[in-house]
């Protein structure tokens, strides 16, 4: 079961870095033609109040799971759990997220194989 996790997480990650830039692509080629339109990006994110939704749920998720990646990537000393944080600015928030659950649950298993203690969260 945790195998399949591990690779279940894995491949959102890829999903999550492939549909969002096809989305990203068509805007730009829809756009001015000058690459990405940050400002027009925003524009329309902020368009309707279906889109606003969307947008601010996702700022307000991203935020906290990111400020919990960064927590507990250093608490369970998870290889490279900062390569998330880069994807999800780089990428997507929906490759990012993912790719550290991925590198999280692979760290758990190492933690459970080797009978060492997971610390507690820091105070």
């Amino acid at each position: 079961m945790r195998s399949v996790l591990i690779w279940s997480y894995l491949f959102l990650a890829v999903v999550g870095a492939v549909l969002p830039w096809q989305a990203n692509l068509e805007f730009m080629q829809t756009g001015t033609g000058s690459g990405f339109d940050l400002s027009g990006f925003i524009r329309d994110a902020n368009l309707t109040a279906a889109s606003r939704s969307l947008s601010r749920d996702l700022i307000i998720g991203a935020t906290a799971f990111t400020i919990w990646i960064s927590i507990e990537g250093r608490r369970l000393q998870v290889k490279r759990w900062w390569v998330s944080l880069l994807l999800c600015i780089t990428v997507s928030f929906a490759c990012g997220g993912p790719f550290f659950l991925h590198l999280r649950e692979r760290r758990l298993v190492e933690l459970e194989k080797g009978n060492q203690p997971i610390d507690p969260m820091p105070e």
